[in-house]
């Protein structure tokens, strides 16, 4: 009797499921769905029923593997819980994104013995005026991984207050470093309600499949770790997907190579030597985040098939960080024509089915929605009496908390446009395509082309930068990359190494991309589903 193994990526666009044969380690079967943000299960549900829809039993599985890119996703578009960050010990001050960051005396010397008293008069009184403003706290006090007293004591007043998580940095990282640690604890303490719901998604998709096997979630140092463990430690999933992205490049036999995983909301980049992906054990740098986690040495940022287009009088395109839903893969979309413009309604807002009439109700945005349909910002702003910078941050809380979504014109909508992509409805793409070309003083093909290459470009600044990052061990190159086009010269790169690509939109871009750098692109077999067969490849390395 044969035995299985599944694999599972969710992506903030795609959920892939995959069925290996234990013995072989060959794809049996594999299956596409589209994520469900405003509900994980639902995505993962799809997936994993198409995957069994054969003649495979669940009895004949025999573990399941989950990788993710939704904790990578949510740092790069700074989405995520709120985090108030409490640092304790005469430190110097620094900023993290957060929202808010406040010292307090205390800490502990090198040797561990406490440097002052720890004010925790100061931190009491500040807790009332932050508790309505935030989601969880961090906490991080000077040489912690020598003493943790301070941190412990601060935790437990915080939890006394106020109800909510609390992470401490000595919980998630024994290194020195206190920017570092923070952002560490400051992550964990972010990510932590997504991994939550994502995890328990992951169980009542397994439960409504009839699955009762183990399971694994990738961490991004490559290793697997059982799914209770991980809710405490949500952010040593943010390389989850890239570790992936490494083992289904491995598996290729490239011995040197760049594998670049291109998917909806980030592309992800790492190196090959000598087979095998090189580990970061100092700690991984994510966008403005450089942390204390152990992970695959790879660089992400937001670019990829779904990142949402602006365009400008002078012709200008530029591709922004934030994913939105394409235009062709919008079911019902009232005609671009009639709503879309360059400005304040280039992006349609709308509803998500199933939400709670309590919910509906208490929210303006949402009642203004669910009474009329799709809605673009500003006829929105004139149903619910919210309008400028106060709609635009309701908007972007509502839409993180899944309550909503954004539909915008993106690089898939161009590909749509052009004929060279036919997945979704072409003409939401051609008629929006139209209005913004006429915007900008295009023709609609040249405004396409324009797009499609302005994601080529974002592709290759990424490639450039995890490059020049691993050449001068910073960001020195950073500058340059992002001027290497100007009015009075231009920078042409070309690399010494292949590309091996990843992803359902790589095999839209990656080619003009190696083309720009003078090099190749190798597309694996199944390539459209590498992150879950990786996966899958960890889950049985570590069996």
């Amino acid at each position: 009797m044969s035995a299985y193994a599944i694999g599972i990526d969710t992506g903030g666009t795609y959920t892939d499921a995959v069925l290996l044969d234990v013995a072989t380690r060959r794809v049996v079967a594999w299956n596409k769905e589209r994520t469900t943000p405003h509900d994980l299960s639902l995505g993962v549900h799809r997936a994993l029923t198409g995957l069994l829809a054969g003649s495979v039993r669940p009895a004949d599985i025999r573990g399941l593997s989950v990788s993710t890119t939704l904790a990578t996703n949510a740092v790069v578009e700074n989405r995520g819980a709120r985090v108030a960050l409490f640092v304790l010990g005469t430190v110097r001050h620094f900023k993290l994104p957060v929202v808010a960051t406040i010292f307090f005396k205390g800490g502990h010397t090198i040797t561990g013995e406490e440097e002052e008293p720890l004010d925790l008069e100061g931190l009491v009184d500040t807790l009332p005026t932050l508790a309505p403003e935030v989601d969880s706290y961090a906490v991080c006090g000077a040489m912690s991984i020598k003493n943790p007293t301070h941190e412990l004591v601060a935790r437990q007043a915080i939890s006394l207050l106020d109800p909510k998580p609390v992470f401490c940095s000595h919980q998630v990282s024994t290194h020195p470093g206190m920017l570092e640690r923070s952002a560490t604890a400051c992550l964990h303490a972010r990510l932590m309600p997504l991994m939550t719901d994502f995890l328990a998604s992951i169980q009542r998709s397994m439960l409504a499949a009839g699955l009762d096997c183990p399971v694994t979630i990738i961490c991004g140092n490559g290793t697997g770790a059982d799914l209770g463990a991980i809710v405490d430690q949500a952010a040593v999933t943010m390389a989850s997907g890239p570790a992936a992205t490494a083992r289904f490049g491995a598996a290729g036999g490239s011995r040197t190579a760049l594998v670049v995983d291109v998917g909806g909301t980030t592309t992800d980049v790492c190196l090959l030597r000598d087979g095998a992906p090189r580990i970061n054990r100092e700690g991984c740098t994510i966008g403005r985040w450089r942390t204390h986690v152990e992970a695959v040495d790879m660089y992400t940022a937001g670019a990829g098939g779904d990142s949402r287009i602006t365009c400008h009088r002078d012709g200008r395109i530029e591709l922004e960080p934030a994913r939105v839903q394409p235009l062709a893969m919008t079911p019902d979309l009232p005609d671009p024509r009639t709503w879309m413009d360059a400005g304040l309604d280039s992006v349609l807002v709308l509803p998500v089915a199933g939400l709670d009439r309590e919910v509906i109700d208490a929210d303006p945005v949402l009642t203004a929605l669910d009474r009329l349909g799709p809605l673009p910002p500003s006829r929105l702003g004139a149903e619910s009496g919210i309008t400028g910078i106060l709609l635009e941050k309701r908007l972007e809380h509502l839409a993180y908390r899944q309550r909503l979504v954004l539909a915008g014109f993106t690089p898939t909508d161009g590909l749509h446009a052009l004929g060279r992509l036919d997945i979704g409805a072409r003409e939401h793409s051609e008629r929006a395509a139209m209005v913004l070309a006429a915007a900008a003083g295009l023709a609609p093909e040249t405004f396409c082309r324009r797009v499609v290459e302005a994601a080529e470009t974002a592709i290759e600044t990424i490639i450039l930068s995890y490059l020049g990052r691993t050449v001068w061990q910073d960001d020195q190159a950073v500058p340059v990359l992002n001027r290497r086009d100007n009015e009075l010269f231009t920078l042409r790169f070309a690399l010494k190494l292949p590309l091996v690509g990843i992803g359902a939109a790589a095999r839209s871009f990656l080619p003009g991309v190696a083309e720009r750098l003078g090099t190749t692109v190798t597309f694996l077999d199944h390539c459209e589903v590498g992150n879950a067969i990786g996966a899958a490849l960890i889950g049985l390395d570590q069996a």
